[in-house]
């Protein structure tokens, strides 16, 4: 069963927002951001509104804006990371990657 969620970045609060039914809050998805990228951190379905598919659409909404504002993502939440993962093909361009190689410190 899915519902219609309107997502908005609540920056102030280092958070997405997930709101149905007229305005109630129904899920987050905190994160830290940098200049180059989105950090997400933890996504949180809040009580009674588990298995309406709220989370999925926070998180492809919250994606599409990463995207527009031509950030990257370092998903270390763990839905967000399966999320991706299970769109590689529509989000895989956006996760992170360091542009920092690791040497061999004795050569």
């Amino acid at each position: 069963m899915s519902v219609d969620v309107t997502v908005t970045d609540a920056a102030e609060q280092h958070r997405y927002e997930g709101r149905v039914d007229g305005g109630e809050l129904a899920a987050v998805a905190e994160y830290i951001r940098t200049a180059e990228l989105v950090v997400f951190t933890h996504t949180e379905v809040l009580g009674g509104y588990e298995g309406r598919g709220i989370a999925s659409e926070l998180v492809r909404q919250a994606l599409d804006d990463v995207r527009r504002q031509e950030l990257k993502v370092l998903p270390l939440c763990p839905f967000v990371a399966s999320y991706m993962g299970r769109h590689a093909e529509a989000y895989g361009d956006l996760e992170y990657r360091s542009r920092t190689t690791l040497t061999d410190a004795t050569a």
